[in-house]
């Protein structure tokens, strides 16, 4: 047998193939998936008819099935984005004839093809969901023939088959509804060896699904240098009208326009507690109140909707007062320019049915009145922090190679600035245990980041520090595999030397 030729839907997918964008982001991690469609191949009746007259017969009809239904199972490991390997069993179907001859007889033959191949595969992105694929490898089929024969034909061997190991190649376009479901349809080409001497190929155009398992999140884009640089000293809050209504504050000289600002302050998941990067943006309103003895301001506080209604309210104004304790503590501003509100989740700013728009609604806003004049602000940065993603084998704590890179950059800024020191926090998500646990191994995997930059970049000792968080200050909420990556990362905390508040 030899195949017809599929040459026009081959060539339109590798056209496709080679003008998309670079844009899916596919992860590593393991699949399983099932196509099915339609098989065909060409019975090469040129050859039977010669070997017919060649016996002494001359064929007077000849009819045959060139098409089937054929099948695949396939199960495979992504690597990255762009490359997989790939392999399965496959089952091709059954194509058969029928010659009739004079003197009077007919020779009829079938052939069932089925095996297993192994492919590589490679991928290029269109989209976030839309990609096309190329593959090549090898198949291992059987090929089963029968031949029945009547009147004055013979057949010599009615069964015959043979197994035998040939090239395979195809394309394909894949589209991902999810993170773990796909959809692909593909043309395949298997190259066949039949049991009597017949080489060929076989097409198979099919659809299937594919379901993957244990997909890893796509690891963060590296920063650049200039992330790391001092950053310039945070403004004052722009002046617009307030968002929503807000207490009235206490009354002052002149009253001309209230200044509001987003302060972008969120809390840990049902915490109330002001983290420490959180208090140098603080700063910014307590230098501007000391500037402004005249001024007051209204604390706002919210949450996003995890929770029932009542315990939110009571947390969101325990987060405003804090603020308030804050200011009055560290700033030494008089309570009564303060005030704290609390609003629940009524004001949501994003989306609560994401972890973003969730992180976003737990937020405190300030509300600042009675200034006319905002120049002269300056609050010299404190700290800047690095968020990494850093994932960790389950339980271990040792830094991968693909992150040796970024620890490189921070390691060159701290050399280039050498007043500068730095804090590595370690936080996991919720796969250990006890909190013991989880703290002892956040605190292990920021010690190995410290000793990294140490042994690698050259960096002092005394100017690092590790501390472990365990699983106390969740960024997300642990009912999913990404919130859990989410909360298992490393912060490197970038310390300037302390300046005096002005």
């Amino acid at each position: 047998m030899r195949t017809r030729t599929a040459s026009k839907m081959l060539g339109m997918v590798a056209l496709a193939l080679i003008a998309g964008p670079f844009a899916l982001a596919q992860d590593s991690g393991w699949y399983l998936g099932a196509n099915v469609g339609q098989s065909r191949a060409k019975i090469d009746n040129e050859r039977i008819t010669s070997g017919l007259l060649g016996a002494g017969f001359t064929v007077t009809t000849f009819t045959d099935k060139t098409s089937d239904t054929g099948y695949k199972l396939f199960g495979g490991y992504q690597f990255n984005k762009y490359f997989a390997l790939e392999g399965g069993y496959f089952d091709l179907g059954k194509f058969d004839f029928t010659a009739a001859t004079l003197p009077l007889g007919t020779l009829s033959g079938n052939i069932k093809l089925n095996g297993f191949n192994f492919d590589l595969v490679l991928s290029l992105p269109f989209t976030e969901k839309f990609s096309a694929f190329g593959r090549i490898g090898a198949n291992n089929a059987q090929a089963k023939d029968t031949f029945t024969a009547t009147g004055l034909v013979t057949v010599l061997d009615s069964n015959p088959s043979k197994r035998e190991t040939n090239v395979k190649f195809g394309v394909g376009l894949q589209y991902d509804f999810t993170r773990a479901f796909g959809m692909r349809a593909e043309v395949e080409r298997y190259r066949i060896n039949d049991a009597v001497g017949n080489k060929g190929d076989v097409d198979l155009a099919s659809i299937g699904i594919l379901v993957r398992f244990g997909r890893k999140s796509p690891a963060p884009a590296p920063r650049t240098e200039a992330a790391l640089q001092p950053v310039p000293p945070p403004q004052a809050p722009l002046v617009v009208v307030a968002p929503m209504p807000v207490p009235t504050p206490a009354p002052v000289p002149v009253v001309t326009q209230q200044y509001c600002t987003f302060l972008d302050l969120t809390f840990e998941i049902d915490r109330d507690k002001i983290e420490r990067e959180d208090k140098e943006k603080l700063g910014v309103i307590g230098t501007f109140m000391v500037k402004y003895p005249a001024s007051t301001a209204v604390i706002e506080g919210h949450t996003d909707n995890v929770g029932a209604a009542e315990h939110n309210m009571k947390l969101s104004q325990r987060r405003a007062e804090n603020v308030v304790n804050f200011l009055v503590e560290d700033f030494h501003i008089e309570r009564a320019r303060l005030s704290a509100v609390g609003y629940g989740d009524a004001h949501p700013l994003g989306d609560n049915a994401t972890e973003e728009g969730k992180r976003q609604n737990r937020r405190i806003n300030a509300v600042v009145a009675c200034v006319t004049d905002v120049e002269g602000i300056t609050v010299a940065p404190a700290r800047v922090t690095m968020v990494l993603e850093m994932e960790f084998d389950p339980n271990k704590a040792d830094v991968r190679p693909q992150y040796h890179n970024e620890l490189a950059r921070v390691g060159k800024f701290l050399k280039a600035n050498p007043l500068v020191t730095a804090t590595v926090e370690g936080h996991t998500g919720n796969l250990q245990g006890t909190s013991v646990l989880a703290r002892e191994i956040s605190q292990r995997r920021a010690q190995n980041v410290v000793d990294y930059l140490v042994m690698n970049c050259d960096i002092q000792r005394s100017r690092l520090s590790a501390e472990g968080f365990g699983r106390t200050r969740r960024f997300a909420y642990n009912d999913s595999k990404e919130g859990q990556q989410e909360n298992r990362r490393i912060n490197i905390v970038i310390n300037y030397p302390k300046t005096e508040k002005k």
